[in-house]
C-alpha cells in the first residue's frame, strides 16, 4: 500500500512539474519548438517544409574557415 502511495506522488509530483515548465507556452511556441531539430540542416528544413507545410526557421550551414579542416600529426 505504501508503495502505491510513493508511486502516485511520484506521478503528480512530475505531473505539476511538467505542468509548471508548460504553462506559459501557447501553441505557436510549442510547435515552432518541435521544429528546431531541423534547423541546422537547410536540405532537412526543406524536405520538413514539404512533408508538414509548416515553415522552418533554418539557419545557413557554416562554412569552414581556410586552415580549420584535419589535423595531420
Amino acid at each position: 500500500m505504501v508503495e502505491w502511495l510513493i508511486n502516485g506522488l511520484g506521478v503528480a509530483g512530475l505531473w505539476l512539474a511538467v505542468e509548471c515548465c508548460l504553462h506559459r507556452q501557447t501553441a505557436e511556441s510549442l510547435e515552432e519548438a518541435s521544429l528546431i531539430p531541423f534547423a541546422d540542416d537547410p536540405e532537412v528544413a526543406r524536405r520538413v517544409e514539404l512533408a508538414t507545410g509548416k515553415k522552418v526557421n533554418a539557419v545557413a550551414a557554416q562554412v569552414r574557415k581556410p586552415g580549420w579542416g584535419r589535423c595531420q600529426m
